[in-house]
């Protein structure tokens, strides 16, 4: 285990921060900033293009691609981020697996609440299937509201009548918009990142007033999972979100879903983005992989 490692990134991620609160703007701004020093891995090429409506990354290997797309939703509180702040964790995967991943700019809020992000992802998924793509070639994966995200697109595809992805892939997904999870006070103050109050502001950006107890909004505790495909939840232990993904799990587990929750040691939220720094990092990132690899129906 990597305790310095460890230790050392939890002291970056508690460095201070202003005591004035930000603008949308200024967060958004400060996102980058951050995720611009994240390392994105060698061997793969980026091309903008366009996926249903809306603007979107291609990530795709160099060399020795294999049948596969990754449909790939990035975090940000449904407020900040973007599919470049999301690319160590794009690139990463499409390096270990040669799928390619569409890494997809949905609509942020408050410009766009909620259910703008999850019409977005369902446009672009319907994108694929009209394109032509098989589902069992496609997975969903994305990163905190991203990982969220996965979840809620393939509860509207389904409600959709759409068949669903062959597996889904969720880093420290945002689940439920209620707060309840007993993790939200057992890890406070451990969580380099987040407090209540800051995941409160960004939810109430989002949420435009709605009740948070909708399926699309916590799926953590009112979703039906029935029918879903396979499910991979990745957290680390000292984040307050960590209970939004065992919560789910058990609702997997109990819908007959094949579900694998898989928890980190002394680890912060999304800590797969510290690639070649954290040793935990890259393990994740390996587990991750060869789930994505199990799961897609490749002939190459």
């Amino acid at each position: 285990m990597s305790k310095e490692q460890r230790a050392a990134v939890d002291a970056m991620l508690r460095q201070p921060r202003p005591a004035e609160p930000q603008s949308v703007e200024e967060i958004r701004a400060g996102f980058r900033a951050i995720m611009a020093e994240m390392i994105v891995p060698d061997g793969i090429r980026t091309t903008a293009v366009t996926l249903g409506d809306r603007p979107a990354l291609l990530v795709e290997p160099v060399a020795n691609p294999r049948t596969g797309t990754i449909l790939y939703f990035h975090g940000g509180s449904f407020v900040f981020g973007s599919p470049e702040t999301a690319l160590s964790l794009t690139g990463s995967l499409v390096a270990r697996t040669g799928f390619r991943a569409l890494s997809l700019d949905y609509r942020l809020a408050p410009e766009h609440p909620f259910p703008a992000a999850i019409d977005d992802a369902l446009r672009a998924y319907r994108a694929l299937l009209d394109s032509g793509e098989d589902p069992s070639t496609v997975v969903f994966a994305g990163d905190s509201a991203g990982g969220g995200l996965t979840v809620t697109t393939c509860l509207a595809a389904r409600e959709a009548g759409l068949p669903l992805p062959a597996a889904i892939l969720a880093f420290s997904a945002g689940l439920d918009a209620t707060r309840t999870g007993a993790s939200m006070d057992t890890k406070a103050g451990i969580d380099p990142i987040f407090t209540r109050e800051e995941l409160e502001h960004t939810k109430d950006l989002y949420l435009a007033g709605r009740d948070p107890r909708h399926h699309l909004i916590s799926p953590a505790v009112l979703a039906d999972l029935t029918g879903f495909p396979p499910m991979l939840l990745q957290a680390g232990a000292n984040e307050v979100l960590l209970d939004d993904s065992t919560r789910l799990a058990v609702r997997a587990r109990d819908a007959g879903v094949d579900v694998i929750l898989d928890i980190t040691a002394d680890v912060p939220h999304v800590f797969q983005s510290f690639t070649g720094v954290l040793d935990e990092a890259d393990e994740a990132l390996d587990r991750a992989a060869l789930f994505l690899a199990q799961h897609v129906r490749t002939g190459a």
